[in-house]
């Protein structure tokens, strides 16, 4: 357990604030897309697409940072993860942050969160914009790296690394000193985070060569292979972090301990094999992949939907199941985060099947389903933790919160897989283009349908902050 406990709570005080403060600011640029798509707005291109890609680079990068400190300050009660590295981090994320603002706002990248080669080098806005964006997301993935690293030893030095990963429950020698299963989850979704984020900086670090020498030719497939590895392992382990938040804290209300066992060590170690090759289904149409991989990206999405979120549910309905639990928020937030999980996950398998997605591809079905597992599950983890944490008293100011982001949150993401049905193209500016006048219409009327939506989630969540933030100061203080 670290030893500066006050430290440790009030930067990750900090964290959740910042973290808060940013993810409302992103739903509002969220708001301006989906206004422009419904006509309400005349936005111009290069500004629609610099918005796109700060919304989506920034709602990735917020989620993954909101769901880690949540789980840095849990294992923070059991191990002792560097306060002064986490310090440090926020620093550079700060910097990241900032960086990509200036970037996409004033220099107008726009190549999206993907940043898919050749697409950075070629967009037609100014050379700094895409040097500065590179430059910021390189800051951003050392911090992350940084922090996964310190997990992994601080896990590792309370348990060892191969008991932190359960291998000894596997081999059927429970310890004396019981584990908390939250910690295989962190084990497992740290190494396999390292393991691709040094992907995606050795991604990141060529294209600031390409930036510094743009006479430097790189391989088009290969950066598409190492974007998806890193961008894709980098979403699933974001939501094994809010999974491992509930495995750790719904105890605490359900009065039931949640105990490690051989079943658990073995699905989540299954985790850590399938989520490094389900990404291969996000290439299913660059045909100079071979064909093998092709399948093994179905199969491993497949398969990946499986151990882990099966022993989760099960673990859920135990937890529950006859315990008397008082429903306030956390627990509340918790389980609807864990629906959103699923629900989203079941979309990602359905656009995961080659026959599914040779219709689906690049239609608004894909922002759906990842809209629906982080803003209906990572969301309703993070802010439970972040509920947890400050301690207020406000809870049915924050139930009510809760409940108007879950109706807005369905509404706007049905509008997304509606869309995605009809044949509703992503990443469109405007729908005025579209030579199929049913489709266009379509994209219109989908998008004006989840403005009101997302006006439902700003103010769900402007209701969270308020009976949030009545707790900051009583939960600085101890």
């Amino acid at each position: 357990m670290i030893e500066n406990k006050l430290g440790a709570k009030r930067m990750a005080i900090v964290y959740a604030i910042t973290g808060l403060v940013v993810f409302l600011i992103l739903v509002l640029l969220g708001l301006v897309m989906r206004v422009a798509q419904a006509g309400m707005l005349g936005l111009p291109p290069d500004l629609f697409y610099a918005v796109m890609t700060l919304h989506g680079l920034g709602m990735v990068g917020v989620m993954y940072v909101g769901a880690y400190v949540g789980v840095w300050y849990l294992t923070a009660q059991h191990a002792k993860p560097s306060l002064g590295l986490f310090k440090f981090n926020y620093v550079l994320t700060l910097l990241g942050v900032v960086g990509l603002i200036v970037a996409t706002l004033i220099g107008r990248f726009g190549a999206g969160w993907y940043v898919l080669y050749p697409l950075p080098f070629m967009g037609g806005w100014p050379s700094w914009a895409a040097g500065a964006a590179v430059i910021s997301l390189i800051l951003l993935g050392v911090s992350w790296l940084l922090g996964q690293l310190d997990i992994i030893r601080a896990i590792a030095s309370r348990y060892g690394f191969t008991n932190g990963l359960g291998w000894n429950y596997i081999a059927g020698n429970t310890p004396k000193e019981e584990m908390p299963p939250m910690m295989v989850i962190l084990m497992v979704a740290m190494l396999a985070g390292a393991l691709t984020t040094v992907v995606g900086a050795a991604m990141l670090m060529l294209y600031l060569a390409k930036w510094l020498s743009p006479e430097l030719a790189l391989d088009p497939l290969l950066m598409k292979n190492m974007v998806f590895l890193f961008g894709h392992t980098l979403v699933n382990i974001t939501l094994y972090f809010g999974v491992a938040a509930v495995y750790e804290m719904l105890p605490i209300f359900s009065g039931r301990p949640w105990k490690m066992n051989r079943i658990v060590a073995i699905s989540w170690n299954l985790a850590f094999f399938l989520v490094l090759f389900a990404y291969f289904h996000h290439l299913y149409f660059d045909f100079g992949q071979p064909n093998a991989v092709q399948y093994l990206g179905q199969i491993a999405s497949y398969l990946s939907t499986v151990p882990a979120t099966v022993v989760t549910v099960f673990g859920i309905f135990a937890q529950v199941y006859r315990s008397n639990i008082k429903w306030s928020f956390v627990p509340l937030a918790f389980v609807l985060g864990i629906c959103g999980w699923i629900v989203g996950g079941l979309a990602a398998v359905v656009d995961s099947t080659i026959r599914f997605n040779l219709y689906l591809h690049n239609t608004m079905w894909v922002p759906g389903h990842f809209h629906t597992y982080f803003l209906l599950g990572v969301v309703f983890m993070f802010i439970g933790v972040v509920y947890f944490l400050m301690g207020p008293k406000e809870d049915k100011l924050a139930r009510f919160g809760l409940w108007t982001i879950a109706i807005g949150g369905y509404g706007f993401v049905t509008s997304f897989f509606v869309g995605g049905l009809m044949a509703v193209p992503r990443r469109m500016s405007n729908y005025d283009s579209l030579p199929v006048a049913a489709v266009a219409q379509a994209g219109q009327s989908t998008a004006s349908i989840a403005v009101i939506f997302i006006l439902l989630i700003a103010v769900g969540a402007l209701a969270y902050y308020a009976a949030v933030f009545s707790g900051v100061k009583k939960a600085w203080a101890e």
